[in-house]
């Protein structure tokens, strides 16, 4: 018999939410994160450090016996919320979520160390908008060397190791720095992605792929959730701000019925987005019907964070509209968010298969 999951936040969550916010107050505000995309290195690895050196956050997952901090998913969700609150371009959903997870099942202890110190930048060499359960590109294993090219692998500019899928089955970690990285245009300028190119790159054999990679993503796409949560809140908050300051016809815009009628609207959603995402959180942190938490999250994720976004922007009226207004980031990341680790559609389908509910 379940336990009933628990959707609250513990003490020890809100206070590493307040210190983490803390911490992005000083190191992210939204004029750096623009100045940041407008040049060639968009990540901010200044605050990336003060994550992972100061805080020890890049090992919440790892264990404490491998220098990790042996903590559960709900703390990196709270992590991730407050990213997704600041659209920080940190590569902390990419390295210490879904590399770790990939190296976790492969039992790679070295490497999983370097991870969470944050003396190393992991990226799992698969495309961000493949989901869980649907087929990924490998690369070819030849005479002990890799060849192929894999394309939108998210944050692998700045990754030191990648760990790359191949025909033989097999994961292998590969040195960055043998690889050709070329970086693609993207949408969401925060999370860059790009294409990495192997032309008889030497690997190191981790283990098998194929339940890597789906632990892997399926760990990405549930605290994908929290992240998009953090990210329709923070619209939701300064749109409600925007609203109760901004006056039009000698009065508060936030006063008119019809704006109040949208923003409980969106509220609600939220409301509904949270729950979703602690239950994925908690459902990943004890193991139990993790699979059908994490496809319910996404499925709600993506169409809350996309319209919280559209709305923030739409009711900041002319100055939403601009470049030195943060909002447009919001809603470049909440789009691309929509297709990472599968898209709301598929996963609702995955969902049908595994509550036996087939459509007509």
């Amino acid at each position: 018999m379940s336990s009933q999951p628990d959707l609250l936040y513990s003490e020890e969550e809100e206070a590493l939410r307040a210190a983490v916010r803390d911490l992005l107050a000083d190191h992210c505000d939204a004029p750096g994160v623009i100045a940041r995309i407008e040049s060639d290195a968009p990540h901010n690895l200044a605050l990336w450090k003060a994550l992972t050196d100061g805080m020890g956050l890049a090992g919440l997952l790892v264990p404490e016996a491998l220098d990790g901090q042996g903590a559960t998913h709900r703390e990196a969700a709270v992590v991730l919320e407050e990213l997704g609150r600041a659209v920080a371009p940190v590569p902390y959903l990419t390295s210490a979520v879904v590399a770790t997870e990939a190296l976790l099942a492969c039992g790679t202890d070295d490497l999983l160390t370097e991870l969470a110190s944050g003396t190393s930048i992991g990226a799992l060499a698969v495309a961000l908008n493949v989901a869980p359960g649907a087929a990924y590109k490998v690369v070819q294993h030849e005479n002990g060397l890799l060849h192929g090219e894999l394309t939108g692998i998210a944050d692998a500019a700045v990754a030191d190791v990648l760990l790359v899928p191949a025909d033989d089955g097999g994961l292998y970690a590969v040195d960055a720095t043998a690889a050709t990285v070329t970086p693609q245009v993207s949408l969401d300028l925060t999370r860059p992605l790009a294409t990495v190119t192997l032309d008889g790159v030497p690997g190191r054999l981790l283990g098998d792929a194929e339940p890597a990679v789906r632990r892997a993503l399926r760990a990405g796409a549930g605290l994908l959730a929290s992240e998009q949560l953090g990210l329709a809140d923070w619209t939701l908050t300064e749109t409600v701000r925007y609203l109760k300051d901004r006056k039009q016809f000698n009065r508060p815009v936030g006063g008119f019925q019809a704006l109040k009628h949208r923003l409980a609207q969106l509220w609600l959603e939220v409301a509904g987005l949270r729950a979703a995402a602690r239950n994925a959180a908690d459902a990943l942190s004890t193991g139990q019907d993790v699979d059908v938490a994490v496809i319910v999250a996404q499925a709600c994720a993506a169409p809350v964070a996309v319209h919280a976004a559209e709305e923030a922007l739409q009711l900041h009226g002319g100055i939403g509209m601009t470049w030195e207004h943060p909002v447009h980031l919001y809603l470049k990341r909440a789009k691309a968010d929509s297709i990472a680790y599968g898209t709301a559609g598929a996963h609702r389908e995955a969902l049908a298969g595994l509550v036996d509910l087939q459509g007509p």
